[in-house]
């Protein structure tokens, strides 16, 4: 679904290495959960991996094609949910839902279809024809992930998506992902809420200043760290705080 080897990348006003030496194998059917502290690195491979970002060395495959050279297969196998809420903001939700199905060549009937059940999931349906710049944070969130998943992607990408969302919203977003991966796709989200990722994800791994230095189930992580908490894992293995 996602392979990632020896991915680097480097910004020019900085001395280290941004994600450094980074593989990974992502699984069909499976939550992924990228876990690090501030500026570890996880936008940005989330960045590189959407195609936002070129990347120095390295190589990305989705679904079996290459980032730089079948880039427009890959990202049409990604749905991607950013934690900046870049959309556009005139046009209404409909208007936007819509534009993301012409993108990515989903007919009117399967786009109506599946916007439909999303927005009475999200409680969203009265607010279709207005436009997004009205919205309120949480809302904003809602629309972006009902655009990511209008085509439905077999690799759903989101970067911190619980932010702004309130309790009964993150409850269907978790029921979304679990859905998604049970379809055989799947779910590659960052999070600083360690509970989400003990609770939902099949395996996490953790990246610490652009490496990343463990990965695995949530059980294979406790046992190789003596049966600790995934708090306790990450505070120790990440240095209990921002870098």
């Amino acid at each position: 679904m996602l392979k990632i080897e020896h991915l680097t990348k480097s910004y020019a006003k900085s001395n280290v290495n941004a994600v450094d030496d980074l593989s990974l194998e992502l699984r069909p059917g499976e939550i992924f959960g990228f876990l690090g502290p501030n500026g570890a690195g996880k936008t940005t491979t989330i960045k590189i991996l959407t195609g936002i970002l070129q990347y120095d060395k390295g190589s990305v495959s989705i679904c079996g094609n290459d980032l730089k050279t079948q880039s427009v297969a890959a990202k049409h196998s990604i749905g991607y949910v950013s934690d900046s809420h870049v959309i556009y903001d005139k046009l209404t939700g409909r208007e936007y839902v819509d534009f993301m199905a012409d993108v990515y060549g989903v007919d009117v009937h399967t786009r109506k279809e599946r916007a439909e059940k999303l927005l009475d999931k999200f409680e969203l349906r009265g607010a279709f024809d207005s436009q997004i710049r009205t919205y309120s944070h949480g809302m904003k969130q809602k629309i972006s992930i009902i655009g990511a998943l209008i085509h439905s992607p077999d690799l759903w990408v989101l970067d911190e998506p619980m932010t702004g969302l309130d309790p009964q919203s993150a409850f269907q977003l978790k029921e979304l992902m679990r859905s998604h991966c049970d379809e055989g796709k799947t779910v590659f989200f960052s999070t600083h809420v360690l509970e989400v990722a003990e609770k939902i994800c099949d395996r996490v791994g953790i990246i610490v200043k652009g490496k990343l230095i463990m990965v695995g189930s949530l059980a294979e992580i406790k046992e190789a760290q003596g049966d600790s908490s995934l708090e306790d894992i990450f505070l120790s293995v990440a240095g209990g705080g921002n870098e």
